[in-house]
């Protein structure tokens, strides 16, 4: 029988998981909901270049913004935005007279929105690198040459930006958290957690695996219903396989997980002369940001063991399933909707 004080934290600890779930609400239902923005410059001959423009929908129209290249560039601006399927797009080709080096490239409107774009673009030698612009930062001078770091610093940004704005993806690792009921296993079931989806989405990105997206998409929600069920059974007194040993589903689910982040990364694309460094650095931003959340997490599981102390009533019986229930039915939408979305 779980005794009064235990029924009091275990109801205040759900209460600050709750207000976290909370905290990510308003992207609950639709995972992943708006993508960057993304302009892409290829080098296709001395001056000439192919131009890639893809602008994020709102509602049924592109967002209100323009790729604005340098002044020296033929065709600044693009031409009509066409509907793709996921997002407004347009093609062009322009001559920069001497190479993008030294010019302005600007996105205009951007910052009225609440987005990013990555512009990835060649220099003259062949080389390549990307920049982040954001509303706050809407512009960028190209370099005379290229710099690993700048595509260190974008891509591990974006990682962390990433794994952060993936409910899904944070759905999972909150229900690990709340099923795993020791330091050790809880080092244990991360540690499987983050080796398993890193060799997935470097075996993904790289080419040397591949599955289709969709049904990845709705696996990793049924994931996270599974995993939700298990802390159900877990605190009904009921053990199971994935409780004694959580590093295992952490594992197997984690190589599926990997695909999600990849089918993130392949939409965001790699800079080909920086590809291992640009892999590597999305990766440790995608465990930073991972790690960042499980800090926040169990800081907010001390406050609630701090305020468990001053609490002289115990909480209803069923106050430790809430979060569970609720994990486990956003992530029954998220299947029921992908699944209908093939």
């Amino acid at each position: 029988m779980i005794g009064r004080r235990s029924l009091i934290l275990i109801g205040t600890i759900n209460i600050a998981a709750f207000a976290l779930f909370l905290s990510i609400a308003s992207k609950i239902l639709y995972a992943h909901a708006l993508e960057p923005g993304f302009l892409q410059l290829d080098l296709i001959e001395k001056d000439l270049y192919s131009v890639y423009w893809k602008v994020p929908a709102v509602g049924s129209r592109p967002m209100p913004m323009t790729a604005k290249l340098p002044e020296r560039c033929d065709k600044a601006s693009p031409g009509q935005l066409m509907w793709d399927g996921t997002a407004y797009v347009a093609h062009w080709t322009t001559k920069c007279a001497g190479g993008l080096e030294g010019g302005l490239i600007e996105i205009e409107g951007l910052n009225r929105t609440s987005t990013d774009v990555l512009v990835r673009f060649d220099f003259s030698d062949g080389a390549s690198e990307t920049r982040r612009l954001t509303p706050l930062n809407i512009s960028f001078q190209v370099p005379e040459n290229p710099g690993h770091f700048e595509v260190a610093r974008t891509y591990f940004i974006l990682g962390v930006e990433h794994i952060l704005s993936g409910v899904d993806h944070l759905l999972f690792v909150l229900a690990l958290l709340l099923l795993v009921k020791s330091v050790r296993k809880l080092i244990a079931t991360i540690t499987a957690f983050t080796l398993a989806h890193s060799i997935t989405l470097a075996g993904a990105t790289l080419g040397y695996v591949e599955l289709p997206g969709p049904p990845v998409e709705a696996v990793i929600a049924l994931s996270i219903v599974f995993v939700a069920s298990e802390i159900i059974r877990s605190r009904r007194g009921q053990l199971s396989l994935a409780q004694k040993y959580p590093w295992i589903i952490a594992f197997a689910f984690g190589l599926l997980h990997g695909f999600g982040f990849a089918g993130a990364l392949a939409d965001i694309g790699l800079p080909r002369n920086a590809i291992p460094s640009a892999l590597l650095f999305f990766n440790i931003g995608v465990e930073a940001g991972q790690l960042i959340f499980i800090a926040f997490v169990m800081s907010s599981v001390w406050l609630a063991r701090q305020v468990a102390r001053h609490i002289d009533y115990p909480q209803p019986a069923w106050t430790p399933l809430i979060v569970p229930y609720l994990i486990g039915g956003t992530a029954v939408f998220w299947v029921i909707d992908r699944l209908t979305s093939f």
